[in-house]
């Protein structure tokens, strides 16, 4: 029978050293190893509570915040143009015939109010437990319950092709540079984030406004989603509403080449 390594060896009359196990070195590592951790996480926080400090924002708040901000920045904007206009009008040196046309230019550019007959189209996330609702189909992919940029895009293009004169997607006018874009299942919409359900608000004649929603292919096979998985699609007639003017900056961005 073999002696273990801490028992003296038989007929040996002096007390032989201590030898460590290797357990025993691992245990002091381990110790030594999380005292670091400690120290390192304390020498970060500085005595914050990294769970609750505020400058701590997820990446979400961070982008509902500068989304915040970009809208002030609108709105300030927006005012300043009306004033610069306001100035301009005093004393410009054109004739009404000019100022008229500019009028005309400014309605069709989308900086300016419009007002008429409007309808009001609603998308929205299919409920997170959505099933197949008709036989025949598969059981939804995650893919299938939200609402995707090609959706929104296919909702402005029918109304811009059934005659709007002017469209609003949530509190924004559309302008013809304006891009309709979704990253995960948020809209980014000239600077700002938004949320689903989506409000896309049409002015024009609703008869060809409803019939161009109809028409369109991309809507009805957006609408096959509305009926197996639950899609949110809703479709209302809103009477007279005014639309507001496009407030933003009006200047192009365009890509360059990197010599």
């Amino acid at each position: 029978m073999s002696n273990s390594a801490d028992s003296p060896q038989a007929g040996s009359s002096a007390a032989p050293g201590r030898r460590f196990r290797p357990v025993r070195v691992l245990t002091v590592a381990v110790f030594a190893l999380a005292g670091l951790i400690f120290f390192t996480s304390f020498n970060t926080a500085k005595g914050t509570n990294i769970r609750t400090d505020t400058s701590l924002l997820k990446l979400s708040d961070l982008i509902q915040e500068r989304s915040r901000k970009n809208k002030e920045l609108d709105d300030s904007n927006a005012s300043l143009r009306r004033d610069v206009e306001s100035l301009a009008e005093r004393d410009d040196g054109s004739s009404k015939a000019q100022d008229e046309k500019l009028s005309s230019l400014e309605k069709s550019a989308g900086t300016q109010k419009v007002r008429g007959t409007a309808i009001t189209v609603t998308l929205n996330d299919a409920p997170p437990n959505a099933t197949a609702k008709l036989p025949g189909y598969p059981e939804p992919q995650p893919d299938y319950l939200v609402i995707h940029q090609q959706d929104l895009q296919a909702v402005v293009n029918a109304l811009w092709q059934g005659g709007a004169k002017g469209i609003k997607v949530m509190d924004q006018r559309l302008i013809s540079t304006s891009a309709v874009r979704c990253v995960g299942n948020t809209l980014i919409l000239q600077g700002r984030v938004y949320s689903p359900p989506y409000k896309i608000t049409a002015i024009g004649d609703p008869d060809r406004l409803n019939k161009a929603l109809s028409d369109s292919a991309a809507i009805q096979n957006y609408m096959v989603y509305v009926n197996v998985y639950g899609l949110g699609w809703k479709v209302t007639q809103d009477g007279t509403v005014t639309l507001p003017g496009y407030s933003g900056t009006v200047d192009l961005h365009y890509a360059q080449p990197v010599e």
